[in-house]
């Protein structure tokens, strides 16, 4: 059984001329229109405005492969859990090129096989970075050899990011559309 959602859903109607605005913003590219991460979000506009700012980049205009920032989002939700960072993100990776067997064996909290260089050095980076809360220097200078500077900071900041998105979510209870199958049925 899923949990209960913490926050009342928002509406346009709910907020103030301001957040209405960024309410109609969010709108024309949200596939869960103000759900999801923007249900809490919008309860701080000033901070929401902020953070959809820094999601618009790190979403549509961050120097890292769409396939890799989308795989670095779903490597947040699996080590959170965030039930719907994975259900909106993964047919998003998938599009982006990530195989689905990579994701599928990521969702199985597995190391997954057969992933590209690339793919490798983000799974590492990411889970060292969010498990030793550090990265060795061999780690490092790879990702830095394979990415390039401008690609390595992105990927951090796209972590960290959904860390922060992850959060808002499982704070709030957030779940899936109704009548959807739950990714991860196990933290219900």
């Amino acid at each position: 059984m899923a949990k209960t959602r913490r926050f009342k859903q928002i509406t346009l109607d709910d907020l103030d001329p301001e957040g209405r605005k960024l309410g109609e913003q969010i709108m024309t590219f949200s596939s869960v229109g103000l759900g999801g991460p923007y249900n809490p979000m919008l309860r701080s506009p000033v901070m929401a405005d902020r953070l959809k700012k820094l999601l618009d980049y790190l979403r549509f205009t961050s120097s890292l492969p769409l396939r890799l920032n989308e795989f670095a989002i779903l490597i947040q939700a699996r080590l959170w859990s965030s039930q719907v960072e994975w259900y909106a993100h993964y047919p998003l990776a998938i599009k982006a090129g990530l195989p689905a067997s990579v994701a599928d064996e990521l969702k199985l909290h597995k190391r997954p096989s057969g992933m590209k260089e690339d793919e490798a050095v983000v799974y590492d980076f990411c889970m060292e970075l969010t498990n030793k809360h550090w990265v060795s220097d061999e780690l490092f200078n790879k990702a830095k050899t394979l990415l390039g500077e401008q690609q390595l900071i992105d990927l951090v900041a796209v972590s960290g990011t959904y860390v922060t998105v992850a959060m808002l979510l499982n704070t709030a209870q957030e779940g899936v559309p109704e009548g959807k199958e739950l990714p991860f049925p196990e933290v219900a």
